[in-house]
């Protein structure tokens, strides 16, 4: 990390289904990626740049941001000090468990607005830190779900479902199938759009429409998914770089770090791999 920058990103031993991250980052860029749960951020000092598929938000201090699963985006300093912040990532179920207790939404909920300047929910956040910090399971996982349920009271809504697919949407879904399958040798665009009957060029639009991201950008992101999971099962780095098909253990700390925001041995310490559960 660059001089100045610091990050704990890790999961509290008694807490399954949240994970937590505080870091201040000067230099460093995630690149454009996107989660399987939710992103509740606050920042605490300087400014964060997120890019996400409506445009820039610039979110300073006292400002929530809110990102929903599967949704692409990245983030770097907006301000030359860079930014302080506090992270949770809620699985995808521990939120539908507390939208279906505390709220009407039925269906996958989710937020239409992407940050807000909410100071009580960025105390909450803090304050979930602060209890898992100091081992009080109880506090955090308390302060978690009120915190989430305020959310979901104040800006969330049922997610609309997905639209109907077209030819070009199709094509996508099943280039990403076949980029899972072959994660560890993958085809060329031009390889690929052949084997699907359609065009490099008609294929790259078609990726990118549907996830955000092209092919390749969404590969990497895919790798670094699937490292995590293999991380937490007690995988060493230089094996999970292998099995996801990485040329070698750098190019997976490399592009873990990236879009992580720590390496791979300290988000293995983080999410506890080796220790009891």
């Amino acid at each position: 990390m660059a001089e100045g920058e610091w990050a704990r990103y890790w999961q509290p031993e008694r807490l399954p289904g949240i994970d937590l991250l505080r870091a201040r980052y000067v230099r460093h860029t995630f690149p454009r990626h996107s989660h399987e749960g939710y992103v509740f951020a606050t920042i605490t000092g300087g400014i964060e740049e997120v890019g996400l598929p409506g445009g820039v938000v610039n979110a300073g201090p006292g400002t929530v941001v809110m990102i929903n699963p599967e949704v692409p985006h990245s983030a770097r300093a907006g301000t030359p000090e860079g930014w302080v912040y506090s992270t949770l990532y809620p699985s995808a179920q521990v939120v539908a468990e507390i939208a279906e207790e505390t709220t009407t939404i039925r269906g996958t909920a989710g937020f239409a607005e992407t940050d807000v300047v909410d100071h009580q929910a960025a105390r909450l956040i803090r304050e979930v830190h602060r209890a898992a910090e100091e081992g009080n399971a109880l506090a955090a996982d308390s302060v978690l779900r009120i915190m989430v349920a305020r959310m979901l009271r104040h800006y969330g809504s049922t997610l609309p479902p997905r639209e109907p697919r077209t030819s070009g949407a199709r094509n996508a879904a099943r280039a990403r199938a076949l980029l899972e399958e072959r994660m560890d040798d993958p085809p060329t665009l031009q390889v690929l759009a052949a084997e699907l009957g359609t065009s490099p060029f008609a294929l790259l639009r078609a990726f990118r429409n549907s996830y955000g991201m092209p092919p390749h950008a969404w590969l990497t992101d895919a790798r670094v998914r699937r490292a995590r999971r293999l991380l937490d099962l007690g995988t060493a780095p230089a094996q999970t770089a292998v099995a996801v098909g990485f040329a070698d253990q750098p190019h997976l700390n490399r592009h873990f770090t990236r879009i992580v925001g720590v390496p791979p041995g300290a988000y293995q310490r983080g999410r506890g791999v080796g220790r009891a559960r």
